[in-house]
């Protein structure tokens, strides 16, 4: 199991639901339970999506229906003031998005992934090097 908490960024339509933008689809299979499990081992959840105003409202308040409130929306850390002047991408260790490389892997491959159970090796977090891995 990993010791390291982790901050894992996650995508809303495609990943936790079903992609029905702007409507809010069916969530996917064990994607809440995933995230609630996440959670309860102490990682931090950040909600990445394409979303915004209502839209971003909608999903936040659907998430929050189904059991999860999430460390960030769309930033870093709580307190980040979003100025347009730069990139939204967020610092995450993790990104869970429908638009991997490769597409999306299943919520079950997911955990397995970053746990560690059921005899797999856990994930484990990269120390960060320089630019272009030096």
């Amino acid at each position: 199991m990993i010791k390291e908490t982790l901050t894992i960024a996650v995508d809303f339509d495609g990943t936790i639901v079903e992609d029905e933008y702007p409507s809010i689809g069916k969530p996917q299979l064990f994607a809440f339970d995933t995230m609630k499990k996440l959670q309860d081992q102490g990682h931090r959840l950040i909600l990445w999506t394409y979303r915004h105003g209502r839209a971003l409202d909608a999903a936040v308040a659907f998430c929050e229906e189904n059991g999860i409130t999430f460390y960030a929306v769309n930033k870093s850390f709580p307190e980040e003031n979003f100025d347009e002047k730069y990139s939204r991408k967020v610092n995450a260790d993790l990104f869970i998005d429908d638009r991997n490389f490769g597409g999306m892997v299943s919520w079950g491959e997911i955990y397995q992934s970053i746990i560690g159970e059921a005899g797999s090796q856990p994930l484990q977090k990269k120390k960060k090097k320089g630019w272009f891995g030096f």
